[in-house]
């Protein structure tokens, strides 16, 4: 197990570090996030290649993980590519200065992600070290249903809102129809929900401490980089979004209050 995270940590690295190189020649930090769901895809398939005969679950994990991973890297690239480095990293970049930044980047941003992915992705690890009977089981069938569920609120929370900020009408409002009636973040609800599907599918497999991954992502979703960061950015530009809180579950979908 450890030979197998050593050597998916060095590709990881590999792969970062070449990202880094391309980013200081454009100037541009953002292309990282691009990397986010393609890392978890190479971290993945690497995994179930190198475990021995692929089974029901590995396959299953190969097909599910890849989706996820190809669809969310697919669209940020479609949202972000030709609209410059994210304000983030321009406020960093502005805090430390070109002459410091090229190198600060590397450690702070495409070094963290590395670490990050090699974490949070042990669920997946988990199915590929796998000490029970590799016939699909309840827990199999329950992560299914919740990675469908997942998959569907964050893909359609994505569609949905890209479609709104299209319509140039809607500039300064606030989505909350759809799946953003529901819930004030679908897309990070529905990637929590697809990260605790891979746990279940690592307990099926007889592997318990691996869903620490899971448990670390959804942390990162809700107290760090996702639902925390964009509810204080919203609540300053968007004054409609404050009766939006008053009315819609935060985190977890649930019907509206009156």
């Amino acid at each position: 197990m450890v030979t197998l995270i050593l050597q998916a940590s060095l590709i990881i690295l590999v792969l970062v570090t070449l990202l880094w190189f391309w980013s200081v020649i454009i100037t541009n930090v953002s292309i990282i996030d691009l990397f986010w769901g393609f890392g978890f895809v190479v971290v993945n398939t690497f995994y179930i290649l190198r475990s021995g005969e692929p089974d029901t679950r590995k396959i299953l994990m190969l097909i599910l993980v890849t989706i996820w991973g190809l669809r969310l890297s697919s669209y940020l690239a479609w949202r972000n590519i030709g609209k410059g480095e994210d304000f983030r990293y321009r406020e960093f970049r502005n805090k430390y200065g070109p002459a410091r930044y090229w190198w600060v980047s590397f450690f702070q941003t495409f070094i963290l992600q590395a670490v990050l992915i090699m974490i949070v992705s042990l669920p997946l690890l988990g199915v590929c070290v796998s000490i029970h009977s590799n016939r699909l089981n309840a827990l199999d069938y329950l992560g299914i249903l919740i990675w469908l569920i997942g998959f569907t609120f964050e893909a359609g929370g994505d569609f949905q809102l890209s479609r709104f900020k299209k319509n140039p009408q809607n500039k300064g409002k606030v989505l909350n129809t759809g799946f953003w009636k529901y819930t004030r973040h679908p897309n990070y609800f529905g990637d929590s929900a697809v990260w605790w599907a891979y746990a279940l599918f690592s307990l099926a497999a007889g592997s318990y401490w691996q869903i620490t991954g899971s448990i670390v992502m959804t942390l990162l979703i809700i107290k760090v980089s996702g639902v925390a960061l964009l509810e204080k950015t919203l609540n300053n530009t968007k004054p409609e979004y404050r009766e939006y809180i008053q009315k819609t579950s935060s985190f977890l979908p649930w019907f509206p209050k009156k």
